[in-house]
């Protein structure tokens, strides 16, 4: 059972590749993806968006990301901590992710 404000994550395992290619395909995902090479960081202050763009949007674009197994996003107090699952994503699909974050 989810314990309140935690959101689920597909276990390592679980992780697909059509998932993670297709959660990484959008630039303004991969974006977000690339500064989170650097660590952790709040939600709120992501600035790989515009900040015109709705928070809707923004919200959703974190979904696919973490639906893809990409990334966490947990609670942290009142707000919420975005993390790479760099050794997930290592361990499932070895130089997968630094491939995809290299490209220009």
């Amino acid at each position: 059972m989810t314990a309140p404000g935690e959101l689920t994550h597909p276990d390592r395992d679980d992780i697909a590749l059509s998932s993670v290619l297709f959660a990484l395909s959008d630039p303004d995902r991969l974006e977000m993806v690339r500064q989170l090479r650097d660590g952790p960081m709040d939600a709120a202050n992501c600035t790989a968006l515009d900040p015109s763009i709705p928070k809707s949007t923004k919200s959703h674009l974190m979904k696919v990301l973490r639906e893809a197994g990409v990334i966490r996003n947990e609670p942290n107090g009142r707000h919420r901590t975005l993390t790479l699952r760099r050794a997930d994503l290592d361990a499932r699909f070895p130089g997968l992710l630094d491939s995809v974050l290299d490209a220009r």
